[in-house]
């Protein structure tokens, strides 16, 4: 059975698309823990980030820098942070969020939820700077 976010790579489930190439796919997260909060996804199904081969993780990360760029110049903040949780969707997934302290990661606190024009215009954020970098 297809993850979540196999159907929203093949276009099955809509999303707020940041990045896209042959191996990886970048999208906000629906229920972000803070705006501009994106999801890096391999395209390939596979449960745990740590089953990727070494270079498919690196290229994860090589297609994730400049979204990160992106985000930080979106979002004011101190940094972009990383987390890779794997509990919630049984497929890989990277979270890049725009963080000021350790506590902006704290995946245990309440989820925001946003509209569908304030996504839109996270995405719009992200991806001027993203196509600017």
């Amino acid at each position: 059975m297809s993850s979540i976010f196999t159907k929203i790579i093949q276009g099955e489930i809509p999303s707020y698309k940041i990045a896209e190439n042959e191996h990886f796919y970048a999208f906000l997260d629906v229920f972000p823990l803070v705006p501009g909060h994106t999801l890096v996804v391999p395209k390939i199904e596979t449960d745990y980030i740590f089953n990727l081969s070494d270079a498919e993780l690196n290229e994860l990360l090589t297609f994730s820098k400049p979204i990160a760029k992106a985000i930080e110049k979106a979002f004011p903040c101190k940094r972009v942070g990383i987390a890779v949780i794997g509990l919630e969707v049984p497929h890989a997934h990277m979270h890049l969020v725009p963080i000021d302290s350790a506590d902006d990661l704290n995946f245990t606190r309440d989820k925001l939820k946003p509209t569908q024009d304030e996504l839109l215009a996270a995405q719009t954020a992200i991806l001027r700077h993203l196509n600017n970098a």
